[in-house]
């Protein structure tokens, strides 16, 4: 099977967690035998702002860590990508919806016109519920369906007529990279990979990570990017410095010589979108690092509350939670390895490449491998 896939950025994660999860999912594509094309133009903001903020030693690393990339990544100027190129013998289609709308009119255009492949598009964002006009300017009639990364997306879609059909399909992380490294267990005792986005959560890392850092003095790290100086400061003062951009193939040896992490969803997920973790909960959990979350509903019964992750209810109980799980070695090694079985069972990009090829045949796709895996 041929597998074309358009979307801002394979090469660049800065502020770009579908990056994540895409690299995961063409990994394991070529490894079953598929042949994957990625196409992304070439002055995207991410790889811009990559650039921008680590230099062009960036890309390098990722090249390295991926060595993949360089057959499969495409780039494209601004006049979009050449589509009969692009297209040309293709099986299965997958447009990410931070893509320009334009573009997904123009491969829709194409489709109607061919007939010859499966036309997807993949939805792994919150607009559908906090910006629905922007979502409306896509025009997916000649789409056969979306991805939807949870139930909640997926219902949306079918309630608002956006697209004829729909199917949930989670994140997940790729554990050919996510997986424990050596656990120092040493000094450090709390890590926290995230970026600070566009203000959806500046009272929840308050509440859920800078303020029971402080109050329990714990030593450790921030990482990710678009943090302003003010969050800087206090995150210095709280015990947690500032360490910047982190290379997403890098998370887990940062992971490994600390002690726990924590998730803080973004407003919009916790409030509208329950059912649709960060994907670095499935990072964390395939990196066997204890986790321990702030409120957040899994209605999508992704993961074994409790077992698998600790779900805290206000901040109190977070520094309460905290204050266990560093003091307890057996509780620690327990959430790991129940979190790393969870995983392991059903949430690898290879579970998630399974269902795609479920998908694609429900759409009358051959899903045969091309090459030798």
């Amino acid at each position: 099977m041929k597998v074309v896939l358009f979307c801002h950025s394979l090469l660049s994660d800065w502020n770009h967690g579908n990056a994540h999860f895409l690299r995961g999912i063409v990994a394991e594509l070529r490894a079953q035998g598929h042949e994957v094309t990625s196409w992304e133009p070439e002055n995207g903001w991410s790889r811009k702002s990559l650039l921008a903020d680590a230099g062009p030693g960036a890309l390098e690393q990722v090249r390295r860590a991926f060595p993949w990339m360089d057959e499969v990544v495409r780039e494209y100027g601004p006049d979009g990508p050449p589509l009969q190129e692009a297209l040309r013998g293709a099986d299965l289609v997958i447009v990410h919806e931070w893509s320009d709308p334009q573009l997904v009119a123009a491969i829709g255009r194409r489709r109607e016109r061919e007939q010859d492949f499966a036309l997807l598009f993949h939805d792994t964002h919150h607009r559908a519920v906090t910006a629905p006009r922007q979502m409306e300017a896509f025009e997916l009639s000649a789409f056969d369906g979306v991805l939807a990364f949870g139930e909640t997306i997926r219902r949306l879609y079918l309630q608002k007529r956006w697209a004829r059909r729909a199917w949930t399909w989670h994140e997940a992380a790729d554990t050919r990279v996510f997986k424990p490294c050596v656990h120092s267990d040493g000094a450090r005792e709390l890590v926290w990979v995230g970026n600070w986005g566009d203000g959806e959560r500046v009272r929840e890392l308050r509440d859920y990570l800078l303020g029971p850092a402080r109050r329990l003095r714990l030593r450790g790290t921030i990482h990710g990017v678009r943090y302003p100086r003010r969050a800087r400061v206090q995150a210095r003062l709280c015990g947690l410095p500032y360490r910047g951009w982190l290379p997403n193939h890098r998370v887990p040896e940062v992971f490994a010589a600390h002690r726990c992490t924590v998730h803080v969803p973004r407003r919009p997920y916790a409030l509208a979108l329950p059912g649709i973790p960060t994907i670095r909960v499935f990072e964390a959990l395939a990196c066997g690092i204890p986790l321990l979350s702030a409120p957040w509903k899994d209605s999508d019964g992704l993961f074994r509350a409790g077992r698998d992750y600790l779900l805290v209810r206000d901040p109190e109980e977070m520094r309460a939670a905290l204050r266990r799980v560093l003091g307890d070695e057996q509780l620690r090694l327990s959430l790991a390895a129940s979190g790393l079985e969870t995983m392991r069972a059903r949430h690898t990009c290879a579970h998630r490449v399974q269902e795609l090829l479920e998908i694609a045949r429900e759409l009358g796709v051959r899903t045969q491998a091309r090459a030798a895996a």
